[in-house]
């Protein structure tokens, strides 16, 4: 590590970060961004983390749930006996029945029968309803069980993350404002391709404030399930997805996602969840073609709810076919 690398910035120390709030959901956001050079394999470049675990519940999605509920507040579709309903792979759901309780709504959710049980327990915590959906369907498949529970009874109300322009506008307005603040130098943003919203939000917000800027995406290979992320080859393209936002994408396995994640954990001291794994992969790559630059990576999400999966000690060689089933995005 050189003495420029060591060396900070001028406008570098504390943010906007902390603050006293009426209420849980008005803390929401305001999440520091982290260098993580022993990350980096390029001197030239700066690769800064923005840790998402540290919302409320934990993850980058409690910005798009309060978006989502603040929306469907606005169009006056939610009544007395409503019950807002959402396909997720769990952090959206824990987002939204989080803030739903806070503010006296019922919430349920639809969620592949597979995922972790660290995400199956809080969502029982904050009062969710949990329908299950086919894991070996993903998210997918609790898409469109959501969809025909919605048009069967209209007792339940859809904000859809996958298509609501509430879900990106959560990150032009805030994720990408705050990366700005903190970052103005930025170049490179990298990011999990879950959704779409982090991506687009982010993405459009940082291109206005430098037209150079190019966004990148983490994409999981074909046929791999990990939780947070998808394949757009899969035949789920998200409503709110716009191709001429990303300059690339990068696919990205199981394993080395893993890999990322241990080495993120061992190296930086950072607890991440396996999306931030593969987003690591991908912002390496860049950085190994740039000259010299700033990166951006965002952390969706913490650890704690993989623990059950036992990652961080699993042997990845020995282990290679339960590696590969693993619905971890």
């Amino acid at each position: 590590m050189t003495e420029e690398r060591l060396r900070p910035h001028a406008h570098e120390g504390h943010g906007p970060h902390g603050g006293r709030y009426p209420s849980i959901v008005d803390a929401i956001g305001h999440t520091p961004l982290v260098e993580i050079p022993r990350m980096c394999p390029n001197p030239n470049v700066r690769l800064y983390a923005k840790l998402e675990f540290m919302n409320p519940t934990g993850s980058v999605k409690d910005r798009v749930a309060r978006a989502l509920i603040e929306d469907l507040e606005r169009s006056g579709r939610l009544s007395p006996g409503s019950i807002i309903i959402e396909p997720t792979s769990g952090n959206t759901g824990i987002a939204l029945a989080m803030i739903a309780r806070r503010k006296g709504y019922r919430v349920a959710v639809v969620l592949p029968d597979n995922v972790t049980r660290e995400r199956r327990q809080l969502l029982a915590l904050f009062g969710a309803e949990i329908i299950d959906s086919p894991g070996a369907l993903g998210s997918n498949g609790a898409v469109a069980l959501a969809k025909k529970i919605v048009a069967e009874d209209p007792r339940f109300v859809m904000p859809y993350q996958y298509g609501n322009p509430a879900n990106p506008g959560a990150h032009e307005d805030g994720t990408a404002e705050e990366i700005i603040a903190d970052c103005p130098e930025v170049d490179v943003f990298v990011a999990g391709l879950g959704t779409g919203g982090t991506l687009m939000g982010v993405g459009r917000r940082l291109k206005r404030h430098n037209p150079e800027l190019k966004v990148y995406a983490a994409e999981p290979l074909p046929g791999e399930k990990v939780q947070g992320l998808r394949s757009l080859d899969e035949g789920f393209i998200p409503e709110i997805f716009d191709p001429t936002v990303l300059d690339g994408k990068f696919l990205v396995g199981n394993a080395e996602s893993i890999e990322a994640l241990r080495d993120l954990t061992a190296l930086e001291g950072i607890f991440a969840g396996v999306s931030a794994g593969g987003a690591i992969v991908a912002a390496q790559r860049v950085a190994r073609e740039m000259a010299r630059g700033t990166i951006v990576v965002l952390i969706a999400d913490g650890g704690w709810k993989y623990l059950s999966e036992d990652l961080w000690t699993r042997d990845l060689d020995r282990d290679e076919e339960v590696v590969e089933s693993l619905n971890l995005w």
